[in-house]
């Protein structure tokens, strides 16, 4: 039986859509009941058949830091997909990061190693590959570099070296690196966000840019590699490089909007971030731009997906397709933003 941890989320819960499709035997975790409506409402987006493939899962309610709920979840576990994870780029949050993302990636790889896991895959990010001390096009030999690193890279990079630990004591694993992920689900949530703020009128792009990636893309490289012999590698997934002005301003014109005309100067940004440390720190209020999201945006990265269309012969969709489908899909969802 193969196991799914965070299986309501945007990419667990296409990990489980494509495994059920295949007829495997699939237990997963979730957090909360609210969350399942979410799956629900996936399968039932791609397929006529999703409630009955949802009836299918075996869901186990456990968290990463609860290891008498992740016993019960591995139970007659032969393979593990370790997609649950915490996002956030608030410094503050960074013990909750550290608990979730690092403590909980170690409890994933020592019940794998306890329970004679087959294989392990885990769901990492472009954030950990880290700017390293190379220039240019960024791959998996990049070196880690712990400057101008956001609190969330940090954890994903020592989640990345719990899992090292596991191959070392015998655990086969292979891992993936998606840029930002395009997907069906919901727009409050993660990078969904971006198609949230497209809706409602955007003047102004960010500087830089970054990789995007489809779900689907992810998730079919995520089982394809654990279906294969690969093992002990990394694959950064991504579809394609874009600046923000580009990729911005394709969501605007999918949502029948005009594209952002201004870029954002970089000074604003710099002031930004110290007004709102200021109104953290001394008003109480919730972080929304940080330091690191800045340099971030000062020093964008092109990232190369060769390795993985290399060993796999993969092919992607690229994500100006990803982006005409699923704003509409969010037109679908939404209809009284649009009324």
């Amino acid at each position: 039986m193969i196991l799914v941890t965070g299986g309501t989320g945007l990419l667990g819960s296409h990990l489980l859509f494509q495994l059920l499709q295949d007829h495997d035997a699939v237990r997963a975790t979730y957090r909360t009941e609210a969350s399942l409506e979410e799956v629900r409402s996936l399968f039932e987006y791609y397929s006529d058949e999703g409630p009955s493939l949802l009836e299918k899962i075996q869901w186990v309610k456990a968290d990463l830091t609860d290891i008498p709920s992740l016993e019960a979840a591995f139970k007659n576990i032969s393979r593990v997909y370790h997609s649950a994870a915490m996002i956030s780029f608030n410094p503050a949050a960074w013990d909750a990061l550290k608990k979730t993302n690092v403590e909980g990636t170690a409890n994933i790889v020592n019940l794998c190693l306890a329970h004679k896991v087959e294989k392990l895959c885990y769901a990492s990010s472009i954030a950990a590959i880290g700017k390293g001390v190379q220039q240019g096009e960024v791959t998996e030999e990049n070196e880690w570099a712990e400057t101008e690193t956001s609190v969330y890279a940090l954890s994903k990079h020592l989640a990345e070296m719990e899992v090292w630990r596991g191959s070392q004591e015998g655990l086969d694993a292979v891992m993936v690196n998606p840029g930002v992920i395009l997907g069906a689900g919901n727009w409050n949530q993660g990078s969904l966000r971006f198609f949230k703020n497209a809706a409602r009128g955007m003047k102004s792009y960010f500087p830089g840019g970054t990789g995007f990636v489809d779900v689907r893309d992810v998730a079919n490289c995520m089982i394809r590699l654990m279906r294969s012999d690969i093992r002990n590698e990394r694959f950064i997934k991504v579809a394609d490089n874009l600046t923000y002005k580009d990729f911005l301003g394709s969501l605007s014109e999918s949502f029948g909007l005009p594209r952002p005309k201004k870029a954002i100067p970089l000074w604003v940004l710099e002031v930004g971030w110290r007004v709102d440390w200021f109104s953290h720190y001394f008003l109480r209020t919730k972080r929304r731009l940080t330091r690191d999201t800045v340099n971030s945006l000062k020093n964008p990265k092109q990232y190369s997906s060769q390795k993985i269309k290399d060993v796999l012969g993969f092919e992607f969709i690229h994500p100006e397709d990803s982006i005409k489908e699923y704003s509409q899909y969010f037109r679908k969802r939404y209809p009284s933003k649009w009324s």
